[in-house]
């Protein structure tokens, strides 16, 4: 039976041409005098490597796998599992989830059931262990890696102003992760995705470094670090990013991958030179968290309804608007994931790929290659599309390529930046798009600005003066009351936690169309709107105040409210 079961490793290997069958015969030969398992015989022999052993292995036994080279582990996590337990029993803490209870952790043995056993009864019985597969060389150099140091970031600071490691005692197999900067990145990055930031900023003064995060769509100072440490941590960033490291005077892009808190998370990096030296900002893409079920998105039941609407429309244009950072890759995403099967070819153009899907074919934009958007959305026609993303409309070539796609029978999806739904089409005929071709051809239009949720637990209640009842639309004598941030330690003493999406739909109809092709005026087209069913984006501010969900002074910083004062 074991005899078989070697075998039959050894052959799914031969027949996915992964080794020769000759290899394959060299390596049972040499089992029988190391007695190793057949897969890891095949690793010494150097036939295969240990990444290929474990993604067989991990298929085998339908469970996942992971890559220890781009993991960062969690110090919580560590500080869960003793040192010398980790080592007995080949286990690695890689993240500690204490909303849903869970630690995440690499081992070489999936069948350890008893180890796991002994691990969940020591810490309580109460902690749900998620267990992935790893290779046993990546996760003993990791172990000696992350319990040999201090992954703080208070003790990675200490350790560079005192030098208080003792180098030449360390394992020489670590020898890049000894230093402290290293660690330093690695605790900032971990440190930005628990908080469950959208971007880092580094930004050098004349005599220190200023980490901020932006955190619920506001910048927040984290960190201020002397000057001295900038010129290590910008080296590390810029390797791990793919950066010209000689560089510094002209603006620079990356990208990384990196396993953070048991997830991949990608970064995209940014560089600009100033008059300290160079700015770097890392936009945070979590695609574990930003793409989501249209039905967990936080829209109301009128506006999903609508949203499904126009999405059931199977050809045209569907346009997301509002500015950077209110939401529109995340919309889209979850639009375009709600219509993803094995059906219909989904085919986008970005500028870059942001979050990688199954079964979309996914294209960056690359000016070198002289691949725009338009010349991009040209190439993709020829390639039987059924739905085509369009990352952004820039310019006339663009816009045109996009609406003759339309009018071809494909349903597209883009990207505009306006500050309403109704401000569309005056953008679009300034870029130099025919009112005619406008008409029929514009599934809808979705405006949206995302506002910070009030924490539940130390929301105030308190009555709106005459001012603030204007603005709600309600009789400051009623005894209407609404919500206001105060702070405690759930969240972070912001009073808020969270956010959600302020939306406005704009759902195209024959009159609408016979308007936007007459030209009319802006006004006539918003009456017509406002007759079926448009709410501007004030109005749904509003509703979400008086039902206790956010703040007037929170709506207040993305939507214009003056006009209802």
């Amino acid at each position: 039976m074991e005899r078989r079961k070697k075998l039959r490793m050894g052959e799914t290997l031969v027949s996915q041409g992964l080794i020769t069958l000759d290899q394959l015969r060299i390596g049972l030969k040499e089992q029988k005098a190391t007695g190793l398992p057949i897969g890891r015989q095949l690793v010494a022999l150097g036939f295969i490597t240990e990444a290929v052993l474990r993604d067989q292995l991990a298929n085998a036994l339908g469970s996942q796998g992971i890559d220890l080279t781009q993991v960062v582990a969690d110090p919580e996590a560590l500080h869960l599992v003793p040192e010398d337990f980790a080592r007995r029993h080949h286990l690695l803490p890689i993240a500690h989830d204490a909303a849903r209870n869970v630690l995440t952790l690499a081992t070489t043995d999936m069948f350890n059931v008893v180890a796991l056993d002994q691990l969940k009864a020591g810490l309580g019985g109460h902690l749900e262990i998620d267990a992935l597969l790893a290779g046993e060389a990546q996760l003993l150099e990791c172990i000696d890696k992350f319990y040999g140091f201090d992954l703080s970031l208070d003790g990675i600071l200490r350790e560079i102003e005192t030098g208080e490691v003792d180098y030449a005692s360390l394992n020489p197999e670590t020898e890049e992760y000894t230093q402290p900067v290293v660690r330093l990145v690695g605790a900032l990055l971990t440190d930005a995705v628990k908080r469950e930031s959208s971007d880092i900023h580094f930004e050098p003064e004349h005599a220190f470094l200023r980490i901020r995060y932006r955190i619920d769509g506001v910048l927040e100072q984290i960190r201020s670090l002397h000057k001295t440490y900038w010129p290590g941590i910008l080296v590390r960033l810029k390797v791990l990013s793919g950066m010209n490291i000689a560089e510094t005077r002209a603006p620079q892009d990356g990208r990384m991958s990196l396993t953070l808190n048991g997830r991949p998370i990608d970064f995209r990096v940014s560089s600009q030179p100033g008059i300290h030296g160079e700015n770097l900002v890392l936009r945070i893409l979590d695609r574990e968290k930003s793409i989501m079920p249209l039905e967990q998105m936080g829209f109301t039941a009128d506006a999903l309804r609508e949203l499904q609407l126009m999405m059931a429309r199977p050809e045209g244009i569907l346009v997301v608007t509002g500015p950077t950072g209110s939401g529109k890759t995340t919309t889209l995403y979850s639009m375009l994931s709600h219509l993803n099967n094995e059906t219909v070819n989904i085919m986008t153009l970005e500028d870059p790929v942001e979050y990688p899907v199954t079964l979309m074919r996914q294209s960056s934009v690359n000016e070198t290659l002289k691949l725009d958007f338009a010349n991009g959305i040209r190439s993709i026609m020829r390639q039987d599309p059924d739905i085509i993303l369009v990352g952004e409309i820039r310019d006339k070539d663009t816009a045109e390529m996009a609406f003759r796609a339309a009018m071809t029978g494909h349903q597209v999806f883009t990207t505009l930046h306006t500050n309403s739904a109704l401000g569309v089409f005056p953008r679009l005929m300034d870029i130099g798009i025919q009112p005619g071709i406008l008409s029929g051809n514009i599934i809808g239009v979705v405006a949206q600005r995302l506002v910070r949720k009030l924490c539940p637990r130390c929301r105030e209640a308190y009555k709106p003066d005459e001012d603030e009842a204007r603005i709600l639309g309600i009789d400051a004598a009623e005894p209407t009351w609404i919500f206001r941030a105060t702070g405690c330690p759930a969240c972070s003493h912001k009073g808020y936690r969270g956010r959600l999406a302020l939306i406005e739909l704009l759902r195209m109809d024959p009159e609408l169309d016979e308007l936007v092709a007459s030209h009319a005026p802006l006004h006539e087209i918003r009456r017509a709107a406002l007759r079926h069913g448009y709410h501007p984006l004030a109005e749904d501010g509003v509703k979400r105040v008086l039902d206790g969900v956010t703040s007037l002074a929170e709506v207040a910083r993305v939507v214009d409210l003056t006009g209802r004062a």
